[in-house]
Order: structure tokens, then sequence, then C-alpha cells
């Protein structure tokens, strides 16, 4: 049996090389490049992994490289792709608008790129973008945390990076729904740009600001945590915090009476169908999709909270 050679990398040297066996059936495809912001956060990790367990199932060699949300090391990860001859490349992005460049470049090499979680800002550059349906998942979000908060009380809301299309789209369907309740009063707005840390910084930051606030709605689950912790630290368990993604610490939260519910997304199946498309468009010159394809999101609580495990829902 061939062996595959699984290339995980944090800039343009790989970090390590390992042997991954190949299923027997498997076809030499090529190499499909998986790039992603830091597996740190499981959700990125989720990505990786699924992407490549399915490419690997479809005859590919894989090379995992992670931007850690830098635009300048992404361009570098481009260049290496590009270099080493990838037949396509599998992208969740560092940045709407420092994308762009890059993916004209893989483009331009006659390498296509396929996105996932995050949007770019032009379309007709990628072959697909594929993407939660933030809104639709925040607005789930914001139901559920009015309906925790009894319609009235100050809160506060945690945001993600700036320069990332999904903060803005998410806070936008929060606000929406949250906006139509006139004792719901936000005492303060942050961005803890997708950090944990930064989430229980700010936390303790804003705590110590606003002492009466009854609850927190968070743009990511990793910000959620933080928060959490902090709470946790002031002896403040009484706050409602509401979160985004669908992350197992979430649900291990949620399951033993801590964070109240998260909105799933789920960035395994996404990054596993981003592949069956590469594979559609190296095979057949089309994947049959728009270019923009949504995904809606599920709302995770203590009714099924239970039921998730790596970003997915069973029934």
């Amino acid at each position: 049996m061939k062996l595959n050679r699984r290339h995980f990398m944090t800039g343009v040297a790989a970090a390590a090389i390992l042997p991954l066996a190949r299923p027997a059936f498997a076809q030499d495809k090529g190499l499909i490049a998986i790039i992603t912001p830091s597996h740190d956060n499981p959700f990125f990790k989720a990505e990786a992994v699924g992407a490549e367990a399915r490419a690997i199932e479809l005859g590919y060699e894989t090379i995992i490289m992670v931007h850690d949300d830098d635009p300048n090391k992404q361009s570098e990860l481009f260049d290496s792709a590009i270099a080493r001859g990838a037949n396509a490349i599998i992208l969740d992005n560092a940045g709407a608008d420092a994308t762009v460049a890059a993916v004209q470049r893989a483009k331009d090499a006659g390498i296509p790129s396929f996105l996932i979680d995050r949007e770019i800002k032009e379309s007709g550059i990628a072959v697909s973008q594929i993407v939660s349906n933030n809104y639709q998942g925040a607005q789930l979000g914001a139901e559920e945390f009015v309906r925790l908060m009894g319609e009235a009380g100050n809160y506060v809301e945690l945001v993600g990076r700036e320069a990332d299309t999904n903060a803005g789209i998410r806070s936008s369907g929060y606000h929406d729904i949250i906006d139509q309740y006139p004792y719901l009063v936000m005492a303060a707005q942050q961005s803890a740009n997708w950090s944990q840390t930064e989430g229980y910084e700010k936390m303790e930051t804003i705590l110590q600001a606003n002492p009466d606030i009854k609850g927190v709605i968070c743009g990511n689950d990793t910000m959620a945590m933080g928060a959490w912790a902090a709470l946790e630290a002031a002896g403040r368990t009484d706050v409602i915090v509401v979160g985004f993604d669908g992350s197992n610490d979430v649900r291990d939260s949620i399951l033993a009476g801590g964070i109240k519910a998260t909105v799933l997304q789920p960035a395994y199946r996404q990054a596993q169908i981003a592949v069956e498309q590469a594979d559609a468009y190296l095979t057949d010159g089309s994947t049959g999709q728009d270019e923009k394809q949504l995904m809606d999101c599920v709302l995770i609580n203590a009714d099924n909270a239970a039921n998730l495990e790596t970003f997915a829902l069973s029934s």
C-alpha cells in the first residue's frame, strides 16, 4: 500500500511530515492545500481535519498550512502551494480584502481556490465560497438570548475581528433581533478579536465598569469561553452568556450549567463539501453549484448539547 504524506506547515517551511496510510482504493489525483487560521481554535482544526480526511478518501495528497490570521503569512503560504504544484486550495481566509490578491494569483497559476467559513470581497476569483449563514445563525442566537434575558436588562457584546466579514454579519444579526426590545440595553460593545484571552481581559475590564450587567452575547465560542472564565473568577456565574460556533468546550459548559447557548456552524462538513466540489471541478470542470453557497446554522442549548460532537450534531 502506498503512503500519503501529510504536511503540517505554520510558515513556508514544513514543521513536520508524517506518513498516513492511503486507502487501497484511492488514486493519485495530486495535491490539495488546506489553509486555515490557527488550530488553537478547535473550529479551525475541525475544518482542517474534515478537509484532509475527505481529500484522502478521494485520492489526493494533502498539505495543511496555518496562516494565523496574518495576510502576509497567508500570501507566503499561497506562494508555497503554487510552487508545490497544488491542484486546488481549500481556504479559510485571513481577511476579506487582503485575500483577494492571493486567490487571484493562484487562479492565474491555474490553481482553483475553494473558500470556507469566510467570504472575500470579490466574486469570480474563487470557484466556491461556502459559508455558514451567519446572519440566520446570529438571529437564532439572539432570539435565545432575548428569551434567557427575559426581554430586559443590561448586556455586553463581544465582537470578532473587525477585518472579518463574519464579525459584522453576526453583530448585525444579533442587533436586528435584540434592538426590537427597548428594555434590553447594551452597556458595552468591544472587539475581542475571536480570542479567548482577549475575551477574558475585555470581560474583566467591562465588568468592573458595569457591575450590573445581566448578559453577554459573543461573536464566537472562544470569546464566550474567555468571558465566562472572567465571570466565574468574579463570582458572577449568574450572568447569561451566549456564543457562536458550536465548539465542544462550550457544549461541555452548557451541560455543566455554565454558558447557556451557542449556534452551531457545521465546520467539519463544510470543509468536506469544499473538497468534494474541488474534486468535481478538477474532474469535470464544474462544481454544479453557484460560487456563493450558504449553510444554515442550528441553535445549541441544554436541550440538544449532548448530541453535539466536533461541530456536528447527531439526531
